[in-house]
């Protein structure tokens, strides 16, 4: 193909067809009407020599071209975009728009504070946080659209890893639960109902995977898929919660919990932020990345005052 014959600006919208699957929800992502957008498919039809859309009764399917296309797309319309990235990042004047991806125990440590240095520096930028999803289903095409990752391990390909913060794991009981205190001991802790925490594209709770390299079983009643629901419930019930010790010590007064040490001591928790390697020199990404390490930086200040 000419390039010269080309408009790029075909190139966006064929973007917007293939992530939305629909010419409506496409002409609004890229700001055209739906007749321009209709038109710009028929001319990608024209220029593919493929339909691209196939109606499939009521829904618009992509055709094994499409989604073959989406991922290099994708990846050149990156490059593309990276040629216009300003030499310099100015907080104060900025619009940007940052996603982040982290687990609810660290939306609920680390946002607050972030948020009072973002809302000081740099009032206009937004901060979109997005639940946190496991490595097996953290898929390429979704990590283009993430600036940060706070996770623990180090599985996350194409990006920088940099610790955070420290943290260590406690049992979480309601205050004046009947055998709070002798949950230190293993045959209280093995009779005691608990709740697992399985967040999304995790196989079960990281501590039973833990209990059971000791050859250890819990009795699991219920599974929640974050650490604050598990909290709330262990709140208003008997159910045991084995969670960040952080997160007991910045909920403990408002929810009216104790953390006790467990009889069995997993160790030291290393949270980390993960940052895109195509994003190592960019300065709005440097800059964010600056206050979330100052944040860490706190907590792990803080960390002598826990109980």
């Amino acid at each position: 193909m000419n390039l010269k014959t080309l408009d790029l600006n075909l190139l966006a919208a064929l973007d917007a067809l293939l992530r939305e699957t629909n010419v409506s929800r496409a002409a609004l992502r890229i700001g055209l009407s739906q007749p321009a957008t209709s038109h710009a498919l028929q001319r990608l039809r024209d220029i593919f020599g493929d339909p691209l859309l196939v109606r499939t009764g009521a829904r618009m399917e992509l055709t094994p071209r499409a989604l073959a296309l989406r991922a290099p797309l994708a990846q050149a319309l990156d490059q593309v975009r990276g040629l216009f990235v300003p030499d310099d990042f100015d907080a104060a004047r900025s619009e940007r728009q940052f996603r982040l991806m982290m687990p609810d125990l660290a939306v609920e440590l680390l946002m607050p504070p972030l948020m009072a240095k973002v809302t000081r520096l740099a009032p206009n930028v937004r901060i979109d946080v997005v639940p946190w999803r496991g490595p097996a289903i953290f898929h390429a095409e979704f990590a283009r659209t993430i600036d940060l990752v706070i996770s623990i391990g180090n599985a996350f390909k194409g990006f920088h890893r940099q610790l955070l913060y420290t943290d260590s794991d406690a049992l979480a009981v309601r205050r004046g639960h009947p055998v709070g205190a002798r949950l230190k001991r293993r045959e209280a802790f093995l009779a005691a109902r608990h709740v697992g925490v399985i967040i999304r594209g995790n196989a079960e709770d990281l501590i039973d995977t833990w209990l059971h390299s000791k050859g250890v079983e819990r009795h699991i009643s219920l599974v929640v898929p974050g650490y604050l629901e598990a909290l709330h419930v262990a709140a208003r019930t008997d159910l045991v919660a084995f969670v960040p010790r952080r997160l007991i010590a910045a909920l403990s007064k408002q929810l009216g919990l104790v953390a006790v040490t467990p009889p069995f001591d997993p160790g030291m928790d290393e949270q980390f932020m993960f940052h895109p390697t195509r994003a190592q020199m960019d300065p709005g990404s440097i800059w964010l990345r600056r206050l979330m390490l100052e944040t860490g930086r706190e907590l792990e200040q803080a960390r002598r005052k826990l109980p």
